[in-house]
């Protein structure tokens, strides 16, 4: 799956309308659409924000697999 796809997702599982989700973020509604449309992606404070409010891993929103092992 794509960003867009998981953004979408986790946005209509959610209990935050996107003029909410626009209001706690401070995010503009325009951007949160083109996320979802895929016209756009996230920055890394905007996806740690989202987050952060969909109880979400930023590796399942990127697609990343389970179980990375880190440091190499």
């Amino acid at each position: 799956m794509d960003i867009c796809t998981k953004i979408n997702g986790i946005i209509e599982d959610g209990n935050i309308s996107i003029k909410e989700l626009s209001k706690q973020t401070g995010i503009t509604r325009q951007q949160i659409t083109r996320w979802k449309k895929g016209t756009s992606e996230p920055g890394a404070s905007n996806l740690a924000q989202l987050c952060k409010i969909y109880g979400v891993s930023a590796d399942y929103i990127l697609g990343l697999p389970k179980g990375l092992s880190w440091p190499r």
